[in-house]
């Protein structure tokens, strides 16, 4: 499996070297709408939310947290595994059928594309009074240990977000996010489900006008 096919369910396992626990942030570095998103809503209509990773828990609980956000847009929220088995679900001529069948109108996916990870150096700092001068180190430096400095791993998840018309069969948003030294997977994908909503809303996409950015 390549990096970006772990991607997000190999977060669980994330440690920080340095022993402290960085804030996860998430962020979109890109959108793209369809010329034509304003006359797209799905107010009152299916919406399904499907996470794609070969974690099954993961996508569970993912798109679990999607459906309660689409329900309280006024939306009817389904989880795509509720749909079919997983593994018609990895198929789209086969899970076509499904989601046909379940009268979906729209499909917002998310899919983890990337996953870098990065060690840094931190150096001891040399701010005390014996390294402020040449004569002051050297009188000090042979008596004194040294201190070294830390290594600090960090991760940054990249992660798709799109939303489709079914019907239409047509892309609708789309935006990359990125986040920095997540928790969980799951932290993750809550993140980013709010994040997608706000857009929807933005887009007006869940019904209303589409608010001006």
């Amino acid at each position: 499996m390549t990096a970006a096919g772990r991607g997000i369910c190999a977060i669980a396992v994330l440690t920080l070297a340095s022993g402290g626990a960085l804030a996860a942030k998430t962020a979109f570095s890109s959108v793209w709408k369809a010329p034509n998103a304003s006359s797209v809503t799905f107010a009152g209509k299916k919406v399904a939310a499907l996470v794609i990773d070969n974690d099954q828990s993961l996508r569970m609980s993912g798109e679990e947290a999607l459906v309660r956000e689409l329900n309280a847009l006024g939306l009817e929220g389904v989880a795509a595994y509720r749909l079919a088995p997983k593994e018609e679900l990895q198929s789209a001529e086969r899970a076509r059928p499904w989601f046909e069948r379940a009268q979906v109108t729209g499909v917002v996916a998310f899919r983890a594309i990337n996953d870098d990870r990065r060690r840094t150096y931190q150096p001891a700092t040399w701010t005390t009074s014996y390294y402020q001068s040449f004569w002051g180190y050297y009188g000090s430096a042979w008596s004194l240990v040294h201190e070294p400095g830390y290594t600090r791993d960090e991760r940054f998840v990249s992660l798709e977000t799109l939303i489709f018309d079914v019907p239409g069969n047509a892309l609708v948003w789309a935006g990359m996010s990125t986040t920095d030294n997540p928790k969980s997977g799951q932290a993750v994908v809550a993140d980013v489900v709010k994040q997608a909503v706000k857009e929807m809303q933005e887009q007006g996409l869940a019904g209303g006008q589409a608010k001006s950015k």
